[in-house]
């Protein structure tokens, strides 16, 4: 199957080179056809990919003319005599490790671009924000990269380079707010033994468009969740890819979005099962209310031929509120070896179920209070993924503002 369902694929050979997996039937234009999500190419020089057009399969459901100024090959400008997003760091200092440039390890180690607007970033983010977490280190409470924008009509670039050391624990938020025109890029390094969880909030400003790719490796032993929570911005559309260094790794990829009338959101993630005995779970969820609203997941798990026992599964759900809101769904599969223990996805897509307000109604609840409390559980299996009582706190009270907006 070319864009849903499973695939198997057994003679499927491996190239990480661009151009090396163009498809017999690859047409022009833009229109090529890919046999296998091993096959999308990654470049670090921006001329190896052209403006996208919106006919390609990676950008057909984006909404191309509004995110034009990030496929321009153009660097971070001022706002007021600084730069037009401005990164801080909250959490140990020495942590903090400096700046890498391009090319300078561990900077661009893990991180491939993969299509024209990481690309852009990567090349217009001439130093990247390195943040290293020492071997055995522990720390309860989440540290924080944030990333704030000064202007929605000003272009900007980010590079995030995230190394958790050997048997280290911790948690690191990603937080963007503010207003921009921002390309984001994570480079995540998840060494032997350690359990790191990534968390990225989009709570941008209804402005904001944003293109980001978030890569992962993770290391033998290793565990590693990376939960995405998007409620602000005009556009946002964020790539989330995860690959195993060794065996025994374990990666978890949550998302949560709430889409508002007009608003943009679409994620895609991307697990790629290149060694054996790894396991993989992806979760997304989202809410949609208003006109226009419209919500894309694309999700892809790929097992290589070398990937023997692998356990691999990945769903998404969505919630539909109000007329006019639409939701895309693609959940792809590709299986390569037949010596697995378990691999499957699922999708779904509907309205509230009349029951579970029944339910509640039937025990005096006021249907308003029962579609909200429908919703905060619908939601709530992220949200408590997060581990952190001040955060989950502070979202739920986030979607709370979102149901008043179309009083739901």
């Amino acid at each position: 199957m070319d864009q849903e369902g499973e695939k198997l694929s057994p003679d499927l050979a491996t190239d990480d080179t661009i151009g090396a997996r163009k498809s017999a039937n690859a047409g022009e234009n833009g229109s090529q056809v890919m046999h296998s999500r091993a096959e999308r190419p990654w470049s670090f020089d921006v001329a190896d990919f052209s403006v996208p057009n919106g006919r390609e399969e990676e950008w057909r459901f984006t909404p191309i003319k509004k995110l034009a100024p990030l496929f321009e090959d153009a660097a971070t400008e001022e706002v007021e005599g600084g730069p037009a997003v401005e990164v801080s760091f909250d959490g140990p200092e020495s942590w903090l490790s400096g700046e890498l440039a391009s090319g300078q390890a561990p900077r661009d180690t893990v991180l491939r671009p993969a299509d024209r607007a990481a690309v852009v970033g990567s090349a217009n983010a001439p130093q990247a924000t390195y943040v290293r977490i020492p071997e055995n280190a522990e720390h309860e409470a989440p540290v924080a990269v944030r990333i704030e924008g000064k202007s929605a009509s000003a272009r900007s670039n980010s590079h995030v380079v995230i190394e958790a050391g050997e048997n280290s624990h911790s948690t690191l938020v990603i937080e963007h707010t503010g207003s921009a025109i921002h390309n984001g890029n994570v480079e995540i390094i998840v060494g032997q033994g350690a359990t790191l969880t990534v968390i990225s909030l989009q709570r941008w400003q209804d402005d904001t468009l944003h293109v980001g790719q978030h890569d992962a490796e993770v290391g033998k032993d290793a565990h590693y969740k990376h939960i995405s929570v998007t409620l602000g911005g005009d556009v946002v559309r964020l790539n989330s890819n995860v690959r195993f260094s060794d065996e025994g790794g374990n990666a978890q990829l949550f998302g949560l979005y709430f889409a508002d009338a007009g608003q943009h959101l679409e994620h895609r993630s991307f697990v790629d099962h290149n060694a054996p005995r790894n396991t993989s779970n992806v979760l997304y969820k989202g809410a949609l209310q208003g006109e226009k609203a419209h919500t894309v997941w694309v999700g892809d798990v790929l097992i290589q031929k070398a990937a023997e026992g692998t356990d691999s599964y990945e769903k998404n759900q969505n919630l539909v509120l109000t007329d006019g809101a639409r939701a895309d769904s693609v959940p792809n599969l590709e299986i390569e070896t037949g010596i697995i223990e378990g691999a499957g996805h699922a999708s779904t897509t509907g309205q509230l179920d009349d029951e579970h307000l029944w339910y509640l109604m039937a025990r005096g609840i006021p249907e308003k209070q029962a579609r909200r409390l429908v919703v905060r559980g619908f939601l709530y299996e992220i949200i408590q993924q997060i581990g952190d009582a001040d955060l989950e706190d502070s979202l739920m009270e986030a979607l709370e503002d979102e149901l008043a907006i179309s009083n739901n």
